[in-house]
C-alpha cells in the first residue's frame, strides 16, 4: 500500500520515526476494509512526492497498530494529523479534496 515514497509505521517504530523526526510529519491513519481510506491513498501518494524533501509522510494500519491511534484519539479513519516538534500541529477526518491537505502542511512548512 505504501510507496517508496511512504513510510510504513507501527506503534513500535511510531516514537521515532514520528515523534523525534526532524521534519514536519503527515500521517495517515488508515484500514485495509476503509473504502474513504483507500480514496484518499492516490492523495497522500501526490502529497508524499510534491513535498519530498519538505515533509515526511507515513501511514499506520490501525487494525495492526491499535496503541498508536488510541493515543491520539483517533475515533474514525481516515484520520490524518500533521505533527511537527513531537506535537500534533493539524487533525483531519475523513475524505478531504488534496488542496485542504496542503493548507495544513503549508501552514507548518
Amino acid at each position: 500500500m505504501a510507496s517508496n515514497a511512504i513510510l510504513e509505521v507501527t506503534d513500535a517504530n511510531f516514537d521515532q520515526e514520528v515523534l523525534k523526526s526532524e521534519q514536519p510529519v503527515l500521517i495517515d491513519f488508515w484500514a485495509t476494509w476503509c473504502g474513504p481510506c483507500r480514496a484518499l491513498a492516490p492523495v497522500v501518494e501526490e502529497i508524499a512526492k510534491s513535498y519530498d524533501g519538505k515533509v515526511k509522510v507515513v501511514k499506520m494500519d490501525v487494525d495492526r497498530n491499535p496503541a498508536t491511534p488510541q493515543r491520539y484519539g483517533v475515533r474514525g479513519i481516515p484520520t490524518l494529523l500533521v505533527i511537527k516538534g513531537g506535537q500534533v500541529q493539524e487533525q483531519i477526518v475523513g475524505f478531504v479534496p488534496k488542496e485542504t491537505i496542503e493548507k495544513a502542511i503549508d501552514k507548518l512548512a
